[in-house]
């Protein structure tokens, strides 16, 4: 048996930064256990045809967080790193309109602008239609039924799940507000009128992909982390665990950032919480590399065309220096792809997408509280079991390794 004051389980972009907060602040009984060969989790890189290539889909820097920023430049200096404002676009059919779509619609033709137009003005949100409850009427309500058609549920429903109302709506809040008035404005002066979306502005590191900053603060903590140990058993009430070679290790706190659903067991839950665990969902992602550069200038376009197997691609010689491109697809569509490609790289993330379904909040709100108080913290993406982007959960793990010590 293995005592610590502090168990982490899982070396990504979380529990990388709660070990290195709690290390610098001087605490030493620190175990990190991340069941890969190498820390960084999602955010992990791979060389692919000579230059770097993320594994876990499109990860970038976002600026909006100073004190996020401040922090992992400790790790990669910030001249080690690009900046660059965001060229990201839909592909509706030959059209390429920058996201989001409702601040760009004047980049479609002027009749296919009118009938965005309309449609937004028709939306349920402009014209005091009370909010509905189901996934696919609440995006229609917001959006109007030309974006909803067009790009939004088909889109969604390639990225996350075929059955979309089995999504709740509690997330779809941080959507920019439909101001019609702003809509016709920009249409009418050419300039988008809207809130920016996340990373507006972001940094890409110059010489490495974005799993370079996350494989120093591993290397960092040095024998604090323990790779290729996967956590196989969590006990709640002796806050202990086992990982798949038998190691029993037991700490005065438990913080996991893995998903829920990768333990093989976990004791000390009542039947309530564990068919809670089971009914949490998620979405499994490959990522496939193509050599070719595209001619676009965009860092990443979206692509709700169903007869297309991937719902993004990110050109990688539009924020790095290699070449080429690589395709997110949601595991249950790779079938789409023509066959010859399937020589190309491929990785597949069997954890890629925490899915908001109806039931999540309840579930995650039971779950977490009653093992906070037993000791043990969920934190991140699957700790929480929330889409969170990695600047979001670093400036989570500051936080809560303040709370800690």
């Amino acid at each position: 048996m293995i005592s610590v004051k502090y168990l982490i389980l899982g070396a990504g972009p979380s529990g990388l930064t709660l070990a290195n907060t709690l290390y610098q602040k001087g605490e030493r009984s620190i175990l990190l256990l991340e069941k890969e060969d190498e820390a960084g989790g999602l955010c992990r890189s791979k060389d692919v045809d000579g230059w770097a290539l993320d594994i876990g889909g499109g990860h970038f820097l976002d600026v909006r967080r100073p004190r996020v920023n401040e922090f992992l430049f400790r790790f990669m200096p910030e001249n080690e790193w690009d900046l660059y404002e965001r060229d990201s676009r839909i592909a509706l059919g030959d059209n390429f309109v920058s996201h989001p779509l409702e601040a760009n619609i004047w980049q479609l033709p002027d009749d296919v602008q009118k009938e965005y137009l309309e449609s937004v003005k028709a939306a349920g949100c402009n014209n005091n239609v009370p909010k509905p409850d189901r996934f696919v009427d609440w995006i229609t309500w917001k959006l109007g039924e030309r974006i909803a058609k067009d790009y939004m549920l088909p889109y969604n429903s390639k990225m996350f799940a075929d059955e979309l109302n089995e999504l709740g709506t509690y997330w779809l809040e941080k959507l920019p507000n439909v101001d019609y008035e702003d809509i016709l404005r920009s249409c009418s002066e050419h300039h988008a009128y809207a809130k920016q979306p996340g990373h507006a502005s972001f940094y890409y590191p110059k010489k490495h992909g974005y799993g370079e900053l996350w494989k120093r603060m591993g290397d960092e903590l040095g024998d604090v982390v323990k790779a290729g140990q996967k956590a196989d058993i969590l006990d709640i009430n002796d806050r202990c665990v086992t990982t798949q070679d038998g190691t029993k290790i037991r700490a005065e706190v438990v913080v996991t950032t893995v998903p829920w659903k990768s333990f093989e067991k976990i004791e000390g839950l009542s039947i309530e919480l564990k068919d809670g665990i089971k009914a949490l969902k998620h979405s499994s992602i490959e990522t496939r590399y193509f050599e070719d550069n595209l001619d676009s200038k965009a860092q990443w376009i979206y692509y709700p065309d169903h007869k297309l197997p991937y719902h993004r691609i990110l050109l990688r010689h539009n924020f790095c220096k290699g070449r080429g491109y690589w395709t997110e697809t949601r595991i249950e569509r790779t079938h789409l792809f023509d066959k010859k490609s399937d020589d190309n790289f491929r990785y597949v993330n069997e954890y890629a997408y925490p899915l908001n379904t109806l039931d999540k909040p309840k579930i995650m709100e039971d779950l977490l509280i009653f093992l906070g108080k037993k000791g043990i913290i969920g934190l991140g993406r699957w700790g929480e079991h929330s889409h969170y982007n990695s600047d979001l959960v670093v400036e989570k793990a500051l936080d809560l390794a303040e709370k800690l010590g």
